[in-house]
């Protein structure tokens, strides 16, 4: 009984005591210096503490230190370092008696990983500090069961460029196995996009240097991906190198493979090479085309990223997906290096042609430059239109040979200060939305504003080719050819790039039957060069009136003629000649009419296009022009 009794008294005494400690804490900066001599042999990190440190020993054995800061000695300017705002270890009792401490659960609240950029590479790669890959070998070496990371983030900068981007809100749970399998399951914000990652792996005994690490990594990054990412590879670390061999996995529908390799030593240099079934691409509405109508974004474009990663990446596809735009197959080879990306691709399958180019984009400078020259043949025009300048007014088979180059932070700077070259024919299409004949027949009766479209209506073409010399934005020609079935239009002038705007003088000319542009005779030209200028996606459209004061007999022969041709018995569009106001022509028994029947209704349809005439005669001396020569009497009636 005494026994028990002092055996009952010495239990209470521990309970009590324990319990002091656990409410208390124990300070312990004896415990801190063993913890740093250990961190520092088994990584090479220097451990420093600059809070408290506290043990409680119930119901186990639970470390906290605050205000952590984990640095490499070798790091003189200590910029890369990672600082905790505290880390808490559970360890059970019965694990230190047996000399292996075994930690149940490991809690890193609030880490901030420090991460410079660099511009250049200095020197050869590091290799694994002194002890890293031996120490855990060690008997009495810790084995962690579970580990938890609590918004954490990772800050990627550069104090001369003034960068400071970051990975905020991490959140991780990883849990350890007594077979050295680790799952994480987290999520993190990357700026406006979420991420959500997890990564199952088997980790092999260590040391783990050169041993493979079998791994599999599912992510999803709306915005960035339009469909999650799965991969299986293989890991391993030599030195600094991270090496990832039988890469294999899916994106969304699309199966991928390859290899890929980053040394992390200094400036990050990244080899991969890779190949994709079907590669779809998300894309932001701010990268995206504006609408014709909407003026260029003066919203900052920021290449500043390249400058802090080197890259040599080979990509193969048999299909690629950006946006709107569809590429089958491709084949593209690139380099990024101090800054430079240099990309080519050759025999490129885009919208049912082929597509052969070079793209430098240089980001090296305060203001990105670039420069793209290119040979496209037998691509399929509207959809390429449509998804690089949300253009679809336009079909048929586009060749064309382009080299240009600018600089600029911006859409509406980029397109400003582009300089070059551009040569495009389009053949066997159509203008979609537009009947180029009947707006010359509009021309006839006043000014137009817009393009006058309908999606019912559609002109054919046979070809149209052009030839730019661009400069500052600006594109000049002086050879637009347009040959259709039933109208040809020539002329040139220039188009503003960076303001959207048209400054064309063309002259068009219609053929007047249906037998098309094979007929032994001439089509009818309007005699007068047409205007059209102001912004392109709704331009003003209208004869030159000093044109047509100039020579006012001939500009009246050749709309009379044109109407003759036009709306004839087997004129081309003869249909619309019952829109046409009556009344007797005021020139009827003129010169040209025998005054026949037959002709009635055609000198009708001159008197009107006379007095048309007429009417721009007056709205051009509204306009206060000066016409060169009266009018003739015959014209004024």
């Amino acid at each position: 009984m005494r026994a028990l009794k002092i055996i009952g008294t010495a239990v209470a005494v521990l309970v009590a005591i324990a319990g002091l400690v656990s409410f208390i804490g124990i300070p312990s900066d004896f415990l801190t210096a063993a913890m740093r001599v250990r961190v520092e042999r088994a990584t090479g990190y220097r451990m420093t503490t600059a809070g408290t440190t506290t043990i409680g020993v119930w119901p186990s054995l639970h470390v906290t230190l605050n205000d952590v800061t984990l640095q490499d000695p070798r790091n003189r300017d200590r910029s890369s370092r990672l600082t905790i705002a505290s880390l808490q270890a559970d360890v059970t009792l019965s694990s230190l008696w047996s000399g292996h401490p075994d930690v149940t659960e490991l809690v890193i609240d609030r880490p901030l990983l420090s991460v410079p950029l660099l511009r250049e590479r200095d020197g050869p790669e590091n290799t694994l500090a002194k002890g890293a890959s031996s120490a855990a070998a060690e008997p009495g070496a810790i084995s962690i069961n579970r580990v938890r990371i609590t918004d954490g983030t990772i800050a990627f900068f550069n104090l001369r460029d003034r960068v400071d981007d970051r990975i905020e809100g991490i959140t991780a749970d990883a849990v350890i196995d007594a077979d050295r399998n680790v799952k994480i399951n987290g999520n993190a914000r990357a700026s406006a996009h979420q991420l959500k990652f997890a990564i199952n792996a088997a980790m092999p005994a260590p040391p783990i240097a050169r041993q493979n690490i079998p791994f599999d990594l599912t992510l999803q990054a709306p915005g960035l991906l339009r469909d999650p990412l799965t991969a299986k590879a293989e890991a391993r670390l030599n030195g600094s190198v991270v090496m990832i061999n039988g890469l294999t996995g899916t994106l969304g529908d699309g199966a991928f493979s390859g290899w890929a390799s980053a040394d992390l030593s200094s400036k990050p240099l990244v080899k991969l090479d890779l190949d994709f079934r079907r590669l779809d691409v998300a894309t932001s509405s701010t990268s995206a085309p504006p609408a014709a109508a909407a003026p260029w974004s003066n919203a900052s474009i920021n290449l500043g990223g390249l400058n802090y990663v080197d890259l040599q990446a080979k990509i193969s596809a048999a299909e690629i997906n950006f946006g709107q735009a569809h590429i089958a197959p491709a084949a593209i080879d690139a380099t990024l290096t101090n800054g430079v990306l240099k990309g080519r691709v050759s025999n490129l399958g885009a919208y049912d042609g082929q597509a052969n180019g070079d793209l430098i984009i240089d980001a090296s400078a305060s203001t990105p430059a670039f420069a793209l020259s290119a040979d496209l043949v037998g691509i399929r025009a509207l959809p390429l239109l449509r998804s690089a300048a949300d253009f679809d007014k336009l079909d048929g088979k586009l060749q064309a040979k382009l080299a240009v180059h600018s600089s600029g932070a911006s859409q509406r700077a980029i397109m400003s200060n582009l300089d070059g070259t551009v040569f495009a024919v389009f053949r066997d299409g159509a203008i979609r939305g537009l009947n180029i004949a009947q707006m010359i027949r509009s021309l006839t009766s006043g000014t137009l504003s817009g393009w006058q479209e309908n999606k019912q209506q559609a002109t054919d073409l046979t070809q149209l080719s052009a030839s730019f010399r661009i400069e500052l934005g600006k594109a000049t020609t002086s050879d637009i050819n347009l040959v259709g079935p039933l109208v040809r239009v020539t002329g040139g002038g220039t188009v503003d790039l960076g303001e959207k705007s048209l400054a064309l003088r063309v002259e068009p000319k219609l053929v007047m039957t249906t037998e098309g542009q094979g007929r032994a005779t001439d089509p009818v030209g309007l005699g007068i060069p047409v205007v059209i200028e102001g912004p392109w996606d709704e331009p003003r459209i209208y004869p030159d009136i000093a044109g047509i004061l100039d020579n006012p007999e001939a500009a009246y022969a050749r709309l009379k003629e044109m109407g003759k041709g036009l709306f004839g018995p087997n004129g081309a569009l003869g249909g619309l000649g019952g829109n046409l106001p009556s009344g007797n022509p005021p020139n009827a028994n003129g010169p040209g009419s025998n005054g026949s029947a037959a002709d009635g209704g055609l000198d009708q349809l001159g008197g009107n296009l006379g007095q048309t005439l007429g009417n721009l005669i007056q709205q051009g001396l509204r306009q206060g022009q000066t016409p060169a020569a009266p009018a003739p009497e015959s014209d004024r009636r």
